[in-house]
């Protein structure tokens, strides 16, 4: 039960008070109400805490002249002891330095880029400190999930302008996309009705829609009623019986058009005013492209719009993963015949078997478009409407078998699926480099994690003792040196994790590299098998494992770059079993990079690459930079769920808490800004609806979208 502690009128201060507090490390959702003295019951003011990862919380609010009293609303898992809260008046000289050192703080962490977009200057700071106070703040509250009908109002609604632009784009367009709409018939007359309302309203007219019925749906007296509603539609109805025939006719006209394009809809779809008008001007500037994809929401019973998917770019990982991409996609006509056709049960199932036969074909020419250009039928539930877990599953092996691909495909979430990619009767030597210095007990526990529950048939422990004095760690050492599967090497020069990490890959006698730190544990026994079996993937070049808090929260699931001001990692201290952003934390994908506490890669390319960077990012980023360089150089990075480990988090290093390590990490972080300046611009893995300001998957308060009829 939710504990509530109340600080009636006599205990809240009016005016600048400091709140401060302590929580279990890493929880986010305290808060406080605010009740006016003369307020109407029920009407309060909620005032976000947000909490600090080491678990304090520690702010400055403004109380009115009026509160009444304060309601506390600590986390429901957590510890809290209410003697442990603390509110008090400060005066002006104390609120004046806090205001200034927070400014400052935010403005030194934040890229150039950051600080321009949230109107956070110097200027500022200096004539209005209480303005850029606001600014900085707001980089350490959550932006609320329940405020998506906001958001929709201020960034997804066409204004009269809007619509004045797009006809008159339009109507200067000289050769056109034409789109084939072809609607699935398997529900009512009320969903039905609702999709083809929404083609009505289109604003770019060239196309056709086709309805569907391959289930029988339609009775004799219903198919008159749409075709007496839709003339203006170009409609078309085709029975059961010559569903079959009709494709064949369909799948023979696309050969050679490259001008035509495909969309599968199910009744009870809906898709805003410009969703074809924005696919067809994204066709034309990509005239490369086979596939054309959206983000999308759901709509409930009353028609409200909620579940919004903001999609990560192209993810090929991903799509094998979970059908990520959903019905929100248009496939070019002439790479749909190519690759087969629209099949019946296309029209039964979806358009998931026909985009993996298209990338097949056509190869990995695809388009993301970060806008929601459809809206879904069926509420939260409605992203299975089409994925039946089994014909999902037989069309990822349909999938594997033509690219020759040997793997087991298993069912996880509702809609997900892992891929146990089989390794080679022989499969790789891998070399796991340990960087360790004393800490006996947690490299004890790392290295006989790995000795006792690794699986994988074939690998090598290179520990690389850097100075280590402490008798216990060296006994340790002097044991596991005696290990076939260890070797011992001694590194005495100065900590620097980049250079350990690049002579340990020197000495090693794998063809892959395992990069994993000493406060690690092995979870999942098979977790070599499943990083290895990503690895031995096309062009993929790096493969990051899921780490956990050693209370079970998520500590790395990928790493945003650009979100958080550099590089993030996702899903912080969500709890084990949970799902994340659409399902992203329970699925194997795509991402710009992972964390080097558990980093699997090749052994040539990371010699290619001449490893981690020495010269510059000594002990953080250097991971981050890898990952962005094998990118740059046409290989992915892959994390998957599927190999677990606990990690002690910097458990050995420390916190980057002297003068000395502070500036170490302000010099790496300006240099991963300069280096990677465009690229934290857009991760391709993080879309741009959401928010750069905290890596959260919250929805942005300045989208970095741009609208095609406002170019």
């Amino acid at each position: 039960m939710q504990l509530e502690l109340i600080l009636e009128p006599e205990n809240c201060p009016s005016g600048w008070v400091l709140i401060e507090s302590r929580l279990e490390s890493g929880r986010h959702d305290f808060s406080c109400l605010m009740v006016h003295r003369d307020s109407a019951p029920g009407q309060v003011e909620k005032i976000p805490l947000p909490v600090l990862p080491d678990g304090r919380i520690h702010e400055l609010i403004r109380l009115p002249e009026d509160v009444g009293k304060l309601v506390w609303r600590p986390p429901e898992r957590g510890q809290f002891v209410p003697s442990d809260l603390s509110l008090r008046r400060i005066g002006w000289p104390e609120r004046t330095l806090r205001m200034a050192i927070r400014v400052t703080r935010t403005y030194l962490r934040l890229s150039e880029d950051q600080r321009s977009e949230a109107g956070l200057s110097l200027w500022r700071a200096v004539f209005d400190l209480h303005g850029a106070f606001q600014i900085a703040s707001a980089f350490r509250v959550p932006y609320p999930e329940s405020a998506y009908s906001d958001w929709i109002e201020r960034f997804d609604t066409l204004e009269e302008p809007d619509v004045l632009r797009i006809r008159a784009d339009v109507a200067r367009r000289g050769v056109r996309p034409r789109f084939h709409l072809l609607l699935a018939a398997d529900t009512g007359r009320e969903a039905l009705q609702a999709t083809l309302a929404s083609l009505r309203g289109q604003l770019y007219r060239d196309y056709t829609c086709t309805i569907v019925d391959c289930a029988g749906a339609l009775d004799t007296s219903f198919a008159p009623d749409i075709g007496a509603a839709g003339d203006d539609l170009a409609l078309r109805v085709v029975t059961q019986e010559a569903v079959p025939s009709w494709l064949a006719g369909l799948n023979g006209a696309l050969a050679g058009r490259t001008d035509e394009w495909v969309m599968l809809l199910h009744a009870g779809d809906v898709l805003p005013a410009h969703a074809l008008y924005w696919f067809a001007s994204e066709a034309q500037a990509r005239p490369d492209a086979a596939i054309v994809y959206s983000d999308d929401d759901a709509l409930d019973a009353e028609g409200r719009r909620s579940h919004p998917r903001f999609k990560p770019d192209w993810s090929p990982a991903h799509l094998r993963s979970t059908h990520f991409v959903g019905a929100a996609a248009i496939l070019r006509g002439s790479d749909v015949a190519a690759a087969g056709g629209v099949s019946v049960d296309c029209c039964r199932h979806g358009n998931y078997d026909l985009l993996l036969r298209v990338i097949d074909s056509a190869g990995e020419r695809i388009a993301h478009l970060p806008a929601v250009l459809f809206h879904r039928r069926g509420g939260s539930r409605a992203a299975d409407a089409w994925e039946d877990p089994q014909w999902c599953a037989g069309a990822v092996r349909a999938h594997l078998a033509r690219n020759g691909v040997a793997a087991e495909v298993t069912r996880t979430l509702p809609a997900c699926r892992r891929i146990r990619y089989r390794l080679p009767d022989a499969p790789p030597l891998v070399s796991i480099i340990v960087p360790t210095r004393d800490a006996a007990a947690l490299l004890r526990q790392c290295v006989d994690s790995v000795l006792e529950k690794t699986t994988y048939s074939r690998f090598e422990i290179l520990v690389i003792d850097n100075r280590s004095t402490d008798p216990e760690a060296l006994a340790y050492l002097a044991k596991i040196a005696g290990h076939p599967a260890v070797r011992v090497l001694r590194y005495d020069r100065p900590f620097n994790y980049s250079t350990i990490n690049n002579y340990a890959a020197g000495e090693a006698r794998g063809e892959m590299l395992c990069l994993l730190n000493n406060d690690t544990e092995v979870i999942s026994p098979d977790w070599l098998e499943e990083m290895a079996g990503h690895l031995l993937q096309r062009q993929v070049g790096a493969v990051g494992a899921k780490l956990y808090y050693p209370d079970g929260r998520v500590q790395h699931a990928g790493v945003a770059v650009g979100p958080g001001s550099c590089a993030s990692h996702l899903h912080p201290n969500l709890a084990r079993d949970a799902a994340g952003y659409c399902n992203r934390a329970m699925v194997a994908q795509e991402g710009s990079a992972v964390t080097a506490a558990c980093l699997l890669t090749w052994k040539h390319l990371y010699q290619r690459l001449e490893g981690l960077n020495e010269g510059t990012l000594t002990v953080a980023f250097n991971d981050v930079d890898y990952c962005l360089r094998l990118q740059e150089s046409g290989h992915r990075v892959i994390f998957t769920p599927h190999a677990e480990l606990v990690h002690h988090e910097s458990a050995t290093r420390g916190s980057d808490d002297s003068l000395r390590k502070r500036l170490r990490a302000r010099r790496e972080v300006k240099y991963m800004r300069m280096r990677w300046r465009e690229r934290m611009k857009h991760d391709p893995y993080y879309n741009p609806n959401l928010s750069y300001r905290r890596p959260d998957f919250s929805l942005s308060e300045t989208p970095r979208v741009k609208k095609p009829w406002s170019q």
